[in-house]
C-alpha cells in the first residue's frame, strides 16, 4: 500500500499517523492517491491508526488564478505593510514559489539560511535564493514570529508556530488568512507552477520546489513548456535552479 511506504519513509508508524501526516499525503497529489481512502478509512475502522478526517473534494482540475491577478497580489503582499506577516509570507510562497499550504505550516526556521548576503529557503533539494525584497520581509517575520511569547511555545521551531505547544499553525487558520486577501491557495498555486514551468526546465524545478518529476514535467507538457525534451538527470540543478521573478515592480 502506497500510504504504509510512504509514512514508514517519514519515520512513523501508522498506529501514530498525526492529522498533519494524512493532509500532506492528501495534499501533495490528491488526484492520484484519492483511492487510498477506503483504505484508510478501514484502517481506522479496525484501530490500527487513530481517528483522523479524510477530505474528500472533487478531483476536477481547477482553473489557474489568472496572471494578472497573480502578479497584482505578488506586488500587494510585497509592498502592503498593513497585512499581517503570517499571510504575507505564505501568500508569497503559494504565489511565487507553488507551494500547497500544508507545506508551508511543516516549514521550520533551519530551512532559511543566509551565507554570504544570499537567503536561501528550503523547499527541496538545492535550497532556492529568496531575492530582494521578499528576503527582508522574511528575515523581519523569523524576528517577530507571533505566539512565540507563550510559556508553551519558548523556541519553535515552526516557521509558522501555533498556539499548542510543539505545534504548527492550524492549516484552516492560515487558510482563512489566505481566503481574506482573495488568494485562492490551489489555484494560485497551480498558476505559479504552470508559470515556472515556462522559465525552468521540469526536472530542475522539480527539485528546486519538492515536486515529483513527473508532476512538473506533465505540467510543464500542458502549459506548452519549451524545457519539454529536457532529460531529468542530464542538469547540475544549482546552476540551473532559477528564481521567480515577479517579485519586481511592473513597469
Amino acid at each position: 500500500m502506497a500510504f504504509l511506504i510512504w509514512i514508514n519513509r517519514r519515520g512513523t508508524a501508522l498506529n501514530h499517523t498525526r492529522q498533519t501526516d494524512l493532509d500532506l499525503w492528501q495534499s501533495e497529489n490528491y488526484s492520484t492517491r484519492r483511492s487510498s481512502n477506503a483504505f484508510l478509512t478501514w484502517c481506522m475502522k479496525i484501530g490500527t491508526m487513530p481517528v483522523l478526517t479524510v477530505h474528500y473534494r472533487k478531483s476536477s482540475a481547477q482553473t489557474p488564478m489568472g496572471q494578472h491577478h497573480r502578479i497584482n497580489a505578488i506586488q500587494r503582499l510585497l509592498t502592503e505593510e498593513s497585512i499581517p506577516l503570517p499571510a504575507r509570507i505564505a501568500g508569497l510562497l503559494v504565489l511565487l514559489y507553488a507551494q500547497p499550504v500544508t507545506r508551508i505550516l511543516r516549514l521550520r526556521t533551519s530551512d532559511i539560511t543566509t551565507d554570504g548576503g544570499t537567503t536561501t529557503i528550503r523547499l527541496g533539494d538545492p535550497p532556492t535564493p529568496v531575492p530582494e525584497p521578499l528576503a527582508r520581509i522574511l528575515h523581519d517575520y523569523v524576528a517577530n514570529r507571533p505566539h512565540m511569547d507563550s510559556a508553551t511555545n519558548p523556541g519553535s521551531c515552526w516557521l509558522f508556530p501555533g498556539h499548542r505547544a510543539g505545534e504548527p499553525l492550524h492549516q484552516s487558520t492560515l487558510l482563512s488568512f489566505l481566503h481574506k486577501l482573495g488568494i485562492p491557495p490551489q489555484r494560485g498555486r497551480i498558476s505559479a507552477i504552470r508559470h515556472l514551468a515556462l522559465q525552468i526546465p521540469a526536472p530542475v524545478l522539480a527539485q528546486a520546489l519538492g515536486y515529483h518529476h513527473t508532476s512538473t514535467t506533465r505540467i510543464a507538457a500542458e502549459a506548452g513548456s519549451p524545457w519539454s525534451g529536457y532529460a531529468a538527470g542530464a542538469h547540475d540543478p544549482s546552476a540551473t535552479a532559477g528564481t521567480p521573478h515577479e517579485y519586481r515592480p511592473l513597469e
